[in-house]
């Protein structure tokens, strides 16, 4: 792959940018001011990179990025380093699988509190409770069992039994 040449850079820069804006020009006249102006702006792009030193900065990444893929596909031993990136890969992922089935995952200790005493977190939750509480028993026929039926389903929904 040829080397960084000021020389040769500059001219070809020079040369991308001022058809860039002749094509700028045309993009006025035909669609407007906008496309004119965004014509401009990346007409501008080359020359800009050459002054600033961006231009060979670029040249070496992409000279670097193809010597590096040309040795990947034709180097035995790069290939090799993938085939074991690989098999690391899959033999984490089976050691993940392998360690939930056999339950072998750290568990936190479970500490039990009392039923219905605060705590620093509130009252227990309803389903620590050992018992269920008895449900009341309607008095008044079918208007006291629906009142007792809609605060059922309004319980269960919050996760009070």
């Amino acid at each position: 792959m040829p080397d960084f040449n000021d020389l040769t850079l500059l001219p070809f820069c020079v040369g991308l940018t001022l058809l860039g804006l002749i094509g700028s020009w045309a993009a006025w006249r035909r669609r407007g001011l906008a496309a004119g102006t965004r014509g401009v702006a990346w007409s501008l792009l080359p020359v800009s990179l050459y002054l600033t030193g961006l231009l060979e900065l670029v040249w070496d990444v992409v000279r670097s990025a193809v010597s590096w893929i040309t040795h990947l596909i034709f180097s035995p031993t790069v290939w090799a380093g993938v085939a074991l990136f690989g098999v690391s890969v899959v033999l984490y992922v089976v050691s993940g699988v392998a360690r939930s089935r056999r339950g072998d995952a750290p568990r936190e200790p479970k500490k039990s509190k009392p039923t219905g005493e605060l705590t620093t977190t509130g009252p227990a939750p309803a389903s620590a409770a050992p018992a269920k509480a008895a449900k009341p028993k309607a008095k008044g026929g079918q208007q006291d069992s629906s009142e007792f039926d809609e605060i059922e389903d309004i319980l269960k929904r919050h996760g009070i039994n």
